[in-house]
């Protein structure tokens, strides 16, 4: 045999050793790194079936103001508690021992330790780790604690519609609402037997070993969720839902600027560790999944629409007389007076609706038509939530002029709140249609780290258009809203209430029912926060004013204090 043979053959085998290290040691790594945890829980399990991995699954976070984050969803490690029937010995004795430790039904153990036959009966799940440890030292005969863990809330209540939970389908672990649900494919870690002969995995697998296809998204994932400021929301919505014995209450708060949400929350609400106690019908979330008549909240979309197009601008005055007809309806202000010659900043300030259907009329409604649809006025956002619905829009599919006019002061069409929020955050931002979302990146096993996108923001009006109308509704808290008593000197604060009538399922709208909603954002000519509440069936009062300006401005000052917010118009009152 030549040298040059000789070398080439010490090459070949050279580099086949060089594979088989390779692979070992990437191999090394999966075991130790990746899955290092699930083999350490493996290893404490004390009765387990080799066929049956832990259950596993990626954790959610918050993100605190400083970018630290805190854990929303996670794994809590304990035990379950089964018998082997045969070795209990006494299930009486070993019944009142155990109830010592843990809360179990008498007759419901003695049916299991009695089942004899049965050297395996579960008593109960998710015992915590330190009560498992003190019922081993108790070394009570025939008890088993099997290593376990499950899906964990610390927060209980807190952002329960957003987080949402895992629960059974058929016989796994899923997530079922939430960010549980949308990010089940990065959340979800697939059962994977531990206990399988490595060598026969190594070279049957070899590239799975090296690449897994499945694995690609699996991590945890961080959410633009800030703790603090979701908690404060909650506090907000709770007292104002039992102040006015509301039916639903709900919030928003966003970066209008971004999309990212910094909280969203709604009452009646529930514990997301004991989701199993509450009523089912609480587990869908309003913010996305149900629609609303919102009101006067929309009329700052109309115009700036009516700015952005030509047809008014800040010194525009009209006519108004209290009512109008259109297309054999009556359209009437909410207390059905005229104002006679007003500037359109009272079409805001007074929330007249004759000035909306007046802008709307010196459009047209084909030009009307054409802003609501670049605004996706009832489409789905796309936030990274489940079940989000589309609204009911199909009256602006109608040639009556009555329809775009009915449109044109939030009634006869019905949006979900985040799609409010949506449309709402273009006259706040500059005139851009931003994609609203709750994830911020995902975390790998490997350390990599994947930035979450939202495609591409649309412009819809023109950055002026936008900041002459945050002018308007700047004025609107200083000057209008609970009479200018709610006006913060050091800060401009832009804002518009909604009050609207229910409608019936019997046709028309209810007399006496209404919905109240408020949006509103600062700094007004740079906004870092827009705030968005309403309220259901409040008893006893009329109008949105009296329920939510004070929560809002109560959540002003908190964000303000919170995060340091500079004041824009500090120097105003000075001589």
């Amino acid at each position: 045999m030549t040298r040059a043979k000789l070398r080439a053959r010490l090459r070949i085998v050279s580099i086949f050793i060089f594979l088989i290290v390779a692979v070992f040691l990437i191999r090394l790594y999966v075991v130790q790194v990746v899955y290092g945890e699930e083999f350490r829980v493996r290893a404490e399990r004390q009765y387990v079936s080799a066929l049956v991995a832990p259950f596993d699954r990626g954790s959610i976070f918050y993100t605190r103001k400083d970018k630290s984050l805190i854990s929303a969803a996670t794994l809590e490690s304990g035990f379950t508690l089964a018998i082997n029937p045969k070795e209990i010995g006494d299930p009486d004795i070993a019944y009142a021992k155990l109830s010592e430790f843990v809360e179990i039904t008498e007759d419901a153990f003695l049916y299991r330790a009695n089942k004899v036959d049965d050297p395996y009966e579960e008593i109960l799940h998710e015992v915590k780790d330190e009560v498992g440890r003190e019922i081993l030292e108790a070394d009570i005969p025939g008890v088993i604690l099997v290593r376990d863990r499950w899906r964990y809330y610390p927060g209980d209540t807190r952002a329960a519609h957003t987080i949402g939970f895992t629960a059974y389908d058929e016989n796994q672990l899923v997530g079922r609402y939430g960010l549980e649900r949308y990010y089940e494919d990065v959340l979800n870690r697939q059962s994977k037997s531990l206990y399988v002969n490595f060598f026969a995995e190594v070279f049957a697998n070899l590239g799975s070993i090296i690449f897994d296809r499945d694995s690609t998204r699996e991590g945890h994932l961080v959410t633009t969720l800030e703790p603090t400021v979701q908690g404060q929301l909650e506090e907000v919505i709770t007292d104002l839902h039992d102040e006015w014995n509301s039916r639903e209450t709900a919030g928003i708060i966003i970066n209008p600027k971004t999309g990212a949400i910094y909280a969203m929350a709604s009452y009646p609400t529930f514990d997301l560790n004991k989701f199993e106690e509450a009523n089912a019908e609480y587990y869908k979330n309003p913010l996305v999944a149900n629609v609303y008549e919102f009101g006067s909240i929309f009329k700052p979309i109309t115009v700036t629409a009516g700015i952005d197009s030509g047809v008014i601008t800040e010194e525009t005055t009209y006519v108004d007389r209290g009512k109008l007809t259109v297309d054999g309806a009556t359209i009437s202000n909410f207390d059905g007076k005229g104002r006679g010659e007003v500037l359109i900043q009272e079409v805001l300030s007074q929330s007249l609706n004759t000035g909306v259907a007046y802008i709307v009329q010196e459009m047209g409604t084909d030009r009307f038509r054409s802003y609501l649809k670049n605004l996706h006025v009832g489409e789905e956002t796309g936030i990274d939530l489940p079940n989000e619905v589309k609204g009911l829009t199909s009256n602006l599919d109608s040639p009556r002029e009555l329809e775009y006019i009915t449109a044109s002061f939030g009634q006869g069409i019905a949006l979900t709140p985040i799609g409010a929020v949506r449309a709402l955050s273009a006259v706040a931002n500059g005139g851009v249609l931003v994609q609203p979302h709750v994830g911020r990146e995902i975390r790998h096993p490997s350390g990599l780290i994947t930035k979450l996108g939202w495609g591409l923001d649309e412009r819809i009006f023109k950055e002026e258009s936008s900041q002459i109308v945050s002018r308007m509704l700047t004025k609107v808290v200083d000057e209008a809203l609970l009479d200018g008593t709610v006006k913060i000197d050091s800060m401009s604060v832009a804002a518009k209430t909604g009050t609207a009538q229910i409608a019936s399922p019997d046709g028309g709208y209810y007399e006496d029912r209404y919905l109240h909603s408020f949006f509103g954002y600062f700094p007004s000519y740079d906004p870092e926060f827009l705030i968005f509440l309403y309220t259901v069936e409040p008893k006893e009062v009329r109008y949105a004013s009296q329920t939510l300006t004070h929560p809002f401005i109560d959540l002003v000052s908190f964000l303000t204090n919170y995060y340091d917010v500079e004041p824009d118009r500090i120097y105003e009152n000075l001589p």
